[in-house]
């Protein structure tokens, strides 16, 4: 119910609609350039494709401070999305001149804008609701990204069929050119009532990551798990051989593993976005990644196709739960602040996922079983460290100290 509330809203309504586009056409996009890539040269050129979208994202969270800040607001991420919007359809056009560099070329620049866009439109999310929608509202953004994993694939194949696939892009490109004109409605619109919307880089505090985290262990904690989390799910990637040489199953089995796992992300975010979270976000944070450790771990142990699919369903459901944990916890520190803290979380994740991409997944391929309990088992292990040292840092405050009581104390750059 708070999902609907909140859609009866014109402006949520109207950003979570365009995108949920937009993530939808994320997902034709990053299965057209794959398929080129794979189609013209192999896997090596897949590999590179992942490695020029992360890289971006790498830089920007690391050193990229002050052009983070030139785009928080509305109407700038708007201009971030015109700009996909060329980037995206060019694709095709740049294969077909320039090849797998020209294909690379675009790919960064794309990573790049999502670099910008991401961790800023996180940020402004929650003050278009009240303080205690949050919650409700990052489930709503959260439940975009489950839809599209679901659908988009399946909607990609079936467009083929029919459509070219050079019409993906232009497909995808048309979607950021709605989204392009939803947010720059909306930030003429919020301009108008907040002056932080207005000037952004003059009312921001700047703060370094580094003294940021400092100040805010438990904080910290969190993210240090939601990269090690990262790492370790890459073993997943291991699924189809640990289905052959464990069930000795095939194709068919591996995608109702994957639809059941979307199920179950869907059924869980809808409970993750209502349901009451605990004082101790950090904590409970750590302790959902120790959970889906287990899950992990004991997936390389599921003796037939139904206790994997169970074990699959219960993995899926627990996944919006960690999304909108550490978002509800974000969004509670001011905007300066959330949006370096959310800078620095996809950085975090984006370097933990491009490593384990290079490595986790060819390891565990060897022995699936083995792998799949080392990945989990790994997981529990950091996120019990986590969990205790968010305690720790929390033991005598139930929430936050707003950054903007100690910004004194703080570095700047």
């Amino acid at each position: 119910m708070g999902y609907v509330r909140l859609l009866r809203r014109r402006r949520v309504l109207a950003l979570w609609g365009a995108q949920a586009l937009s993530v939808f056409g994320d997902r034709l996009y990053a299965m057209a350039i794959m398929w080129i890539a794979w189609e013209q040269s192999g896997a090596a050129a897949m590999g590179l494709v992942a490695v020029a979208e992360s890289v971006p994202y790498i830089v920007m969270g690391t050193v990229g401070r002050r052009v983070m800040d030139r785009f928080a607001s509305l109407r700038a991420l708007a201009g971030v999305d015109a700009a996909r919007v060329v980037l995206v359809a060019a694709l095709p056009f740049a294969w077909e001149a320039f090849g797998t560099p020209g294909m690379l070329a675009l790919a960064a620049a794309l990573g790049l804008a999502g670099a910008v866009f991401d961790p800023n439109l996180g940020a402004l999310v929650p003050d278009l609701v009240r303080p205690g929608e949050v919650q409700a509202v990052n489930g709503l953004m959260d439940l975009t990204g489950r839809i599209a994993r679901v659908a988009g694939p399946g909607a990609a194949g079936a467009l083929l069929v029919v459509i070219p696939q050079a019409a993906l892009f232009l497909l995808d490109a048309a979607t950021f050119a709605v989204s392009a004109v939803v947010l720059a409605a909306l930030g003429r619109r919020t301009a108008r009532a907040s002056t932080a919307d207005a000037q952004p880089v003059q009312d921001a505090v700047r703060l370094r990551a580094r003294s940021l985290l400092r100040t805010h262990p438990a904080t910290a904690a969190a993210i240090a798990v939601h990269g090690a989390g990262i790492f370790a799910q890459a073993v997943a990637l291991a699924m189809p051989a640990l289905l052959a040489h464990r069930l000795g199953a095939g194709a068919g089995a591996y995608g109702l593993v994957l639809a059941t796992t979307g199920a179950g992300a869907l059924a869980g975010n809808l409970v993750a976005g209502n349901v009451r979270l605990p004082n101790r976000l950090p904590v409970a944070y750590c302790a959902l990644w120790a959970v889906s450790g287990l899950f992990l771990a004991v997936t390389g142990s599921a003796g037939n196709l139904l206790v994997l699919l169970a074990i699959s369903g219960a993995s899926g459901a627990v996944a919006p739960f960690l999304g909108v944990t550490l978002q509800t916890h974000l969004a509670a520190f001011p905007p300066a602040a959330r949006r370096r803290l959310m800078s620095v979380d996809v950085t975090v994740i984006r370097a933990a996922g491009t490593a384990s991409m290079l490595v986790v997944p060819a390891v565990a391929a060897a022995s699936p079983a083995v792998g799949f309990w080392a990945g989990g088992l790994a997981t529990i292990a950091v996120s019990v460290v986590g969990a205790v040292t968010a305690w720790w840092w929390t033991r005598d405050r139930a929430s936050v100290v707003p950054v903007t009581e100690m910004a004194p104390q703080l570095s700047r750059e």
